[in-house]
């Protein structure tokens, strides 16, 4: 797995894949008591978060360094390469919180060895930035 020119463990999971509906609704009533219903199609801003719970996804405390470096640039549009090839533009989904946090797995020894780090991204097309 591949995020710009960052390589990520292949053991992190797209924890959040099968929770985004791609339409959107909303519904009010009337003054008559009818219920009014508008859909649409959402076509950019998915969510990924990247993650291995704990248990999977270990990177050294470089990695860790050079995600948070990239964090830190504003407007940064990015490629995200999964294992499977698949890819996506994506930008950091800074509206819930940091877009990458890290915890030692084994505090107090060893600090350079090895984090857990969840990612936040929002697949955005390339033409169209939205950051927030």
């Amino acid at each position: 797995m591949i995020l710009d020119t960052i390589t990520l463990p292949d053991d992190l999971l797209w924890i959040n894949e099968f929770e985004w509906n791609p339409v959107e609704q909303t519904t009010e009533r009337s003054l008559t008591g009818a219920l009014l219903v508008q859909e649409g199609q959402l076509l950019h801003g998915r969510p990924i978060v990247l993650s291995g719970n704990g248990e999977a996804g270990w990177v050294s405390l470089l990695t860790v360094k050079n995600l948070f470096a990239l964090s830190k640039a504003a407007n940064k549009t990015m490629t995200l390469t999964l294992p499977d090839n698949r890819q996506f533009s994506v930008i950091f989904d800074r509206a819930n919180g940091a877009p990458v946090e890290a915890q030692q797995v084994m505090p107090f020894a060893y600090p350079d060895l090895s984090f857990t780090t969840p990612i936040r991204n929002k697949p955005i097309r390339k033409k169209c930035l939205k950051f927030g």
